[in-house]
């Protein structure tokens, strides 16, 4: 694979903390800037397909097929969206029991990778949406990744869970990726009438530092309205707060990723 291909995973096994949200939206911003990016539903509830308008029908191959059956690549499964430069391996209902039916493959925590290293030099970026929890799914995201965004809400017990999220990306690391790195946390959801945001944000940067990017995404009602609409909130609402910090996340991105 080309080395220039960055792999990333969004990840946080806490549900509800704009994952999906951030990984459509960041990847959108990041197309629209002719960054040639390839998305991939991991998520058995399918909102990042969604999202994006994909329709069951149009899934009948998707990231199960890619994972269980051998002679189905990722050129076979992705689907060209609507937007110049984004393509998508979407979910599918099938996924749901995927962790189940791989329980006992010896080699259930590469089966991600040893696809997605068949692809050349065809993306500057795959952005993965992985699951809320730390299953099977996360792993095989977390093996073939490069990179690691964490959304983190700006909520009270925001911080809880963080580590032992941070435990399981360090056992990967030492046991079956060394070249994995944890990118950046993205704070979301923040709300500046509410004190505890603030707090969350002092207390993430302060146990964190520059792993925290700059850039933090406000609650915002075009975001959550978005999805229904079959469009990234980019789309939906250009100029929405919401929007805005996405476009800035991903320039923040982009110059954090090519200073390495």
């Amino acid at each position: 694979m080309n080395k220039k291909t960055k792999i990333i995973s969004v990840v946080n096994q806490k549900g509800g903390v704009g994952k999906t949200t951030t990984a459509v939206n960041l990847s959108t911003a990041l197309a629209a800037i002719n960054k040639k990016v390839l998305l991939i539903d991991l998520d058995p509830q399918g909102n990042l397909s969604t999202g994006l308008g994909i329709k069951n029908e149009d899934r009948k191959i998707n990231v199960y097929d890619l994972i269980m059956v051998e002679k189905i690549s990722i050129k076979k499964a992705l689907i060209n969206t609507k937007i110049p430069y984004l393509d998508i391996v979407p979910s599918g209902i099938n996924l749901s029991g995927i962790e189940f039916e791989l329980s006992e493959d010896i080699n259930r925590n590469k089966k991600l990778y040893n696809k997605i290293s068949t692809i050349d030099s065809e993306y500057d970026f795959i952005i993965i949406d992985c699951p809320p929890s730390l299953g099977i799914l996360t792993i095989n995201s977390l093996v073939a990744s490069d990179l690691i965004l964490v959304p983190l809400q700006c909520e009270f017990y925001a911080l809880e869970g963080l580590a032992q999220l941070l435990k399981t990306v360090e056992a990967v690391k030492n046991n079956l990726n060394p070249d994995l790195r944890l990118e950046g946390i993205v704070l979301t959801m923040y709300d500046s009438r509410n004190r505890l945001s603030i707090d969350v944000i002092n207390d993430a940067r302060e146990h964190l530092g520059n792993k925290v990017f700059k850039t933090i995404i406000p609650r915002n009602v075009r975001l959550s309205e978005a999805p229904s609409h079959g469009l990234p909130a980019i789309l939906y609402d250009r100029k929405c707060m919401g929007s805005e910090a996405y476009i800035e996340l991903a320039r923040e991105f982009i110059n954090r990723v090519e200073a390495v």
